[in-house]
């Protein structure tokens, strides 16, 4: 049974196994393995309209599509993305707000 989960662009990943996708270059569609069990979750090509953007980036600068993983790899969650600065300021700034509103 498969599970689809939402990540944020940043998060980082552990694979329980080396990484395996499906090789585009061989025929027939042939698994081939990533060397690596660590990656960040990215979104790509957010300009482009009719094509995938979730991607994984790995230690070695490679970017693969999530669309060519093998499934029933299984991932855990090593570290979220930290919180932008300004979104934290804006943040506390909202809520001051709020509060001057709640004293008037």
């Amino acid at each position: 049974m498969g599970m689809a989960v939402c990540l944020l662009p940043g998060t980082e990943l552990s694979f329980a196994n080396e990484v395996r996708q499906w090789s585009k270059w061989l025929r027939p569609w042939n698994e081939t393995v990533i060397s690596y069990r660590t990656a960040i979750f990215r979104q790509i090509n957010k300009d482009k309209r009719a094509t995938h953007h979730d991607a994984l980036e790995f230690p070695n600068g490679e970017i693969v599509l999530l669309t060519t993983l093998v499934e029933g790899q299984q991932a855990t969650v090593l570290q979220l993305p930290a919180e932008p600065q300004k979104a934290q300021e804006a943040a506390a700034a909202n809520r001051a707000v709020q509060l001057d509103w709640a004293v008037g």
